[in-house]
Protein backbone atom coordinates (compact mmCIF):
# COMPACT_ATOMS: atom_id res chain seq x y z
CA UNK A 1 0.00 0.00 0.00
CA UNK A 2 2.93 2.38 1.36
CA UNK A 3 4.74 1.43 -2.60
CA UNK A 4 1.69 2.52 -4.39
CA UNK A 5 1.05 5.60 -2.61
CA UNK A 6 5.00 6.81 -3.43
CA UNK A 7 4.60 5.48 -7.37
CA UNK A 8 1.38 7.93 -7.10
CA UNK A 9 3.37 10.62 -5.62
CA UNK A 10 5.92 9.98 -8.19
CA UNK A 11 3.61 9.76 -11.17
CA UNK A 12 1.93 13.19 -10.07
CA UNK A 13 5.28 15.15 -9.82
CA UNK A 14 6.41 13.63 -13.50
CA UNK A 15 2.91 15.28 -14.55
CA UNK A 16 3.47 18.68 -13.04
CA UNK A 17 7.42 18.89 -14.34
CA UNK A 18 6.00 18.28 -18.13
CA UNK A 19 3.61 20.83 -17.63
CA UNK A 20 6.18 23.33 -16.31
CA UNK A 21 8.22 22.96 -19.29
CA UNK A 22 4.97 23.33 -21.94
CA UNK A 23 4.46 26.58 -20.26
CA UNK A 24 8.34 27.53 -20.65
CA UNK A 25 8.16 26.43 -24.74
CA UNK A 26 4.54 28.78 -24.74
CA UNK A 27 6.04 31.89 -23.43
CA UNK A 28 9.16 31.57 -25.72
CA UNK A 29 6.87 30.99 -28.82
CA UNK A 30 4.73 34.05 -27.32
CA UNK A 31 8.31 36.18 -27.05
CA UNK A 32 9.31 35.36 -30.47
CA UNK A 33 5.92 36.26 -32.14
CA UNK A 34 6.37 39.09 -30.06
CA UNK A 35 9.68 40.22 -31.62
CA UNK A 36 8.60 38.68 -35.06
CA UNK A 37 5.35 41.80 -35.08
CA UNK A 38 8.17 44.17 -33.56
CA UNK A 39 10.16 43.71 -36.45
CA UNK A 40 7.48 43.83 -38.91
CA UNK A 41 5.96 46.96 -37.50
CA UNK A 42 10.01 48.67 -37.78
CA UNK A 43 9.83 47.71 -41.59
CA UNK A 44 6.47 49.17 -41.98
CA UNK A 45 7.23 52.58 -39.92
CA UNK A 46 10.69 52.56 -42.52
CA UNK A 47 8.55 52.20 -45.56
CA UNK A 48 6.12 55.16 -44.32
CA UNK A 49 8.80 57.31 -43.32
CA UNK A 50 10.44 57.00 -47.17
CA UNK A 51 9.70 60.02 -49.36
CA UNK A 52 7.90 59.56 -52.43
CA UNK A 53 10.11 59.92 -55.24
CA UNK A 54 9.55 63.98 -57.31
CA UNK A 55 10.17 63.62 -61.11
CA UNK A 56 11.64 67.14 -61.80
CA UNK A 57 11.84 68.19 -65.31
CA UNK A 58 14.99 70.07 -66.56
CA UNK A 59 14.49 73.05 -68.42
CA UNK A 60 15.27 71.66 -71.99
CA UNK A 61 12.35 68.50 -71.60
CA UNK A 62 10.28 71.70 -71.09
CA UNK A 63 11.55 73.77 -73.73
CA UNK A 64 11.22 70.58 -75.78
CA UNK A 65 7.71 69.84 -74.85
CA UNK A 66 6.48 73.38 -75.68
CA UNK A 67 8.44 73.43 -79.03
CA UNK A 68 6.41 70.05 -79.85
CA UNK A 69 3.01 71.66 -78.62
CA UNK A 70 3.45 74.78 -80.53
CA UNK A 71 4.12 72.45 -84.21
CA UNK A 72 0.42 70.78 -83.01
CA UNK A 73 -2.58 71.86 -85.06
CA UNK A 74 -5.83 72.12 -84.24
CA UNK A 75 -9.24 71.58 -86.58
CA UNK A 76 -12.82 72.47 -85.46
CA UNK A 77 -15.84 70.29 -86.82
CA UNK A 78 -19.05 72.49 -87.19
CA UNK A 79 -20.95 69.43 -86.91
CA UNK A 80 -20.67 66.09 -85.57
CA UNK A 81 -22.84 63.19 -87.51
CA UNK A 82 -25.45 61.15 -84.80
CA UNK A 83 -23.94 58.24 -83.49
CA UNK A 84 -20.56 59.39 -84.33
CA UNK A 85 -18.60 59.90 -80.64
CA UNK A 86 -15.01 60.98 -79.61
CA UNK A 87 -13.08 57.06 -80.36
CA UNK A 88 -15.35 56.94 -83.63
CA UNK A 89 -14.40 60.26 -84.87
CA UNK A 90 -10.62 59.22 -83.42
CA UNK A 91 -10.65 56.60 -85.24
CA UNK A 92 -11.51 58.05 -88.51
CA UNK A 93 -8.65 61.06 -88.53
CA UNK A 94 -6.02 58.77 -87.43
CA UNK A 95 -6.14 57.51 -90.66
CA UNK A 96 -4.79 61.23 -91.66
CA UNK A 97 -2.32 61.28 -88.66
CA UNK A 98 -1.65 61.36 -85.01
CA UNK A 99 -4.25 62.44 -83.09
CA UNK A 100 -3.02 63.53 -79.93
CA UNK A 101 -6.42 65.46 -78.33
CA UNK A 102 -9.62 66.27 -78.80
CA UNK A 103 -12.94 67.19 -77.24
CA UNK A 104 -16.66 67.44 -78.33
CA UNK A 105 -19.61 69.56 -77.39
CA UNK A 106 -22.60 67.80 -76.07
CA UNK A 107 -26.19 68.86 -77.68
CA UNK A 108 -28.26 70.80 -74.77
CA UNK A 109 -30.38 69.40 -72.21
CA UNK A 110 -33.78 71.10 -73.34
CA UNK A 111 -32.96 69.69 -76.72
CA UNK A 112 -31.96 66.55 -76.00
CA UNK A 113 -35.09 66.08 -73.90
CA UNK A 114 -37.33 67.63 -76.90
CA UNK A 115 -35.65 65.02 -78.99
CA UNK A 116 -36.50 62.50 -76.75
CA UNK A 117 -40.15 63.40 -76.64
CA UNK A 118 -40.25 63.29 -80.15
CA UNK A 119 -39.23 59.28 -80.86
CA UNK A 120 -36.15 60.72 -82.86
CA UNK A 121 -33.29 58.46 -80.57
CA UNK A 122 -32.28 59.07 -77.14
CA UNK A 123 -28.49 58.54 -77.61
CA UNK A 124 -26.04 61.23 -76.56
CA UNK A 125 -24.88 63.32 -79.86
CA UNK A 126 -22.66 66.51 -79.99
CA UNK A 127 -22.84 69.30 -81.90
CA UNK A 128 -19.48 70.67 -82.84
CA UNK A 129 -15.59 69.08 -82.08
CA UNK A 130 -11.96 69.91 -81.73
CA UNK A 131 -9.28 67.87 -83.12
CA UNK A 132 -5.40 68.28 -82.69
CA UNK A 133 -2.99 66.15 -84.42
CA UNK A 134 0.71 66.17 -83.35
CA UNK A 135 1.82 68.17 -86.68
CA UNK A 136 0.10 71.24 -87.91
CA UNK A 137 0.99 70.84 -91.53
CA UNK A 138 -1.04 67.36 -91.05
CA UNK A 139 -3.82 69.31 -89.39
CA UNK A 140 -3.88 71.90 -92.06
CA UNK A 141 -4.15 69.06 -95.27
CA UNK A 142 -7.09 67.73 -92.92
CA UNK A 143 -8.89 70.41 -92.46
CA UNK A 144 -8.85 71.88 -96.44
CA UNK A 145 -8.92 68.26 -97.98
CA UNK A 146 -12.13 66.68 -96.34
CA UNK A 147 -14.24 69.55 -95.88
CA UNK A 148 -16.95 69.08 -97.56
CA UNK A 149 -16.13 65.74 -98.48
CA UNK A 150 -18.60 62.25 -97.42
CA UNK A 151 -17.34 60.57 -94.10
CA UNK A 152 -17.64 57.17 -95.88
CA UNK A 153 -18.81 55.95 -99.54
CA UNK A 154 -20.00 52.16 -98.28
CA UNK A 155 -23.48 52.52 -98.08
CA UNK A 156 -24.10 50.22 -95.49
CA UNK A 157 -22.33 52.81 -93.10
CA UNK A 158 -24.60 54.49 -90.98
CA UNK A 159 -22.43 57.72 -92.11
CA UNK A 160 -23.00 57.43 -95.39
CA UNK A 161 -24.55 60.69 -97.09
CA UNK A 162 -23.04 62.54 -94.34
CA UNK A 163 -19.84 65.37 -95.04
CA UNK A 164 -17.77 66.57 -93.41
CA UNK A 165 -17.58 70.31 -92.09
CA UNK A 166 -14.31 71.28 -90.92
CA UNK A 167 -11.52 73.89 -90.72
CA UNK A 168 -8.23 74.75 -89.91
CA UNK A 169 -7.85 77.43 -87.50
CA UNK A 170 -4.31 78.40 -88.30
CA UNK A 171 -0.52 78.02 -86.86
CA UNK A 172 -1.60 80.35 -84.50
CA UNK A 173 -4.12 77.96 -82.44
CA UNK A 174 -3.23 76.07 -79.67
CA UNK A 175 -5.00 73.99 -77.32
CA UNK A 176 -4.67 76.32 -74.55
CA UNK A 177 -6.87 78.69 -76.32
CA UNK A 178 -9.79 75.90 -76.28
CA UNK A 179 -9.33 75.21 -72.50
CA UNK A 180 -9.67 78.99 -71.96
CA UNK A 181 -12.97 79.45 -74.45
CA UNK A 182 -14.30 76.03 -72.78
CA UNK A 183 -13.86 77.74 -69.29
CA UNK A 184 -15.22 80.98 -70.37
CA UNK A 185 -18.50 79.39 -71.55
CA UNK A 186 -18.83 77.07 -68.85
CA UNK A 187 -18.86 80.63 -66.09
CA UNK A 188 -21.10 82.10 -68.64
CA UNK A 189 -23.76 79.29 -68.47
CA UNK A 190 -23.36 79.20 -64.72
CA UNK A 191 -23.89 83.09 -64.39
CA UNK A 192 -26.89 82.71 -66.57
CA UNK A 193 -28.36 80.03 -64.39
CA UNK A 194 -27.83 81.72 -61.01
CA UNK A 195 -29.88 85.19 -62.51
CA UNK A 196 -32.32 82.60 -64.30
CA UNK A 197 -32.96 81.41 -60.77
CA UNK A 198 -32.77 84.55 -59.08
CA UNK A 199 -35.62 85.79 -61.41
CA UNK A 200 -37.55 82.54 -60.42
CA UNK A 201 -37.55 83.12 -57.16
CA UNK A 202 -38.64 87.26 -57.35
CA UNK A 203 -41.53 86.08 -59.50
CA UNK A 204 -42.32 83.04 -57.01
CA UNK A 205 -42.26 85.58 -53.78
CA UNK A 206 -44.35 88.30 -55.92
CA UNK A 207 -46.84 85.82 -56.87
CA UNK A 208 -47.39 84.51 -53.28
CA UNK A 209 -47.32 88.17 -52.10
CA UNK A 210 -50.25 88.69 -54.51
CA UNK A 211 -52.09 85.20 -53.25
CA UNK A 212 -51.44 86.36 -49.84
CA UNK A 213 -53.46 90.23 -50.61
CA UNK A 214 -56.16 88.79 -52.26
CA UNK A 215 -56.64 86.06 -49.56
CA UNK A 216 -56.86 88.95 -46.85
CA UNK A 217 -59.43 90.95 -49.51
CA UNK A 218 -61.35 87.98 -49.43
CA UNK A 219 -61.44 87.55 -45.87
CA UNK A 220 -62.59 91.56 -44.86
CA UNK A 221 -65.16 91.22 -48.10
CA UNK A 222 -66.43 87.66 -46.38
CA UNK A 223 -66.98 89.85 -42.62
CA UNK A 224 -68.16 93.14 -44.16
CA UNK A 225 -71.01 90.28 -45.82
CA UNK A 226 -71.41 88.41 -42.60
CA UNK A 227 -71.82 92.21 -40.63
CA UNK A 228 -74.66 93.15 -43.32
CA UNK A 229 -76.59 90.21 -42.96
CA UNK A 230 -76.51 90.12 -39.07
CA UNK A 231 -77.43 93.87 -39.31
CA UNK A 232 -80.83 93.14 -41.76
Amino acid sequence: MIMMIIMMIMMIMMIMMIDDNNDDNDDNDNDDNEEEEEGEDDSDDRKKKKKKKVFKLSLEDTEDFNAKLRKRGVVYISRIPPRMGPLKLKQLLSEYGVVTRLYLAEEDKAVRKRRMKGHKGGGKRYVEGWVEFEKNSVAKRVGNGLNNMPITNHKRNVHYGDLWNMKFLGKKFQWSHLTEKVAYERRVRDQKLRVEIMQAKRENAAYSSLVEAGQKLDHIEARRSKTQTQKQ
